[in-house]
């Protein structure tokens, strides 16, 4: 079963890729501005962007630092897990704390970013929540000290 994040799209024309390079740069930037730099009209930008973001192709979001929101922890989890990974990362993906599942190939089979109040709450979620998920073998937490770099604009290809 392939989850939507997996499902190939028809590849980009330039004049999408330039819109999402405008969006990167600055997410509030005006359809009007993106148009002038594009070639196209308001409108037509309002459309394209609408049609990349119910393709799943982007998403336009406002960025926050967890620390200054009152989440005291940030962790990532390795989980292991026994028999199918797809309805633990659901389970866990379906966690209020949890921002980030991915399956990965190597010594976990799922990685978890959690954010969290305390530690005491870091540790009710990993040890109340996440391993009491059938499947779940076993976790390990790498807890976030000081993030150095977070950029969510790597460019199109």
């Amino acid at each position: 079963m392939r989850s939507d994040r997996t499902k190939r799209h028809p590849p980009l024309d330039e004049v999408s890729k330039a819109i999402i390079t405008q969006l990167q740069q600055d997410g509030r930037r005006s359809y009007a501005s993106i148009g002038k730099v594009v070639g196209l009209s308001e409108a037509a930008v309002r459309q394209r962007v609408q049609r990349l973001t119910d393709a799943g192709v982007m998403q336009v979001v406002a960025v926050t630092d967890p620390m200054e929101l009152g989440f005291a922890r940030q962790a990532m989890v390795g989980v292991r897990v026994t028999g199918q990974i797809e309805p633990v990362a659901d389970a866990i993906a379906g966690l209020d704390e949890v921002d980030y599942v991915v399956v990965t190939a190597g010594s976990y089979d799922l990685l978890a970013e959690v954010v969290a109040e305390s530690d005491e709450h870091l540790l009710g979620i990993i040890s109340d929540q996440i391993r009491s998920i059938e499947g779940v073998l076993s976790t390990e937490t790498f807890m976030y000290l000081h993030l150095r770099k977070q950029t969510y604009s790597w460019g199109v290809r």
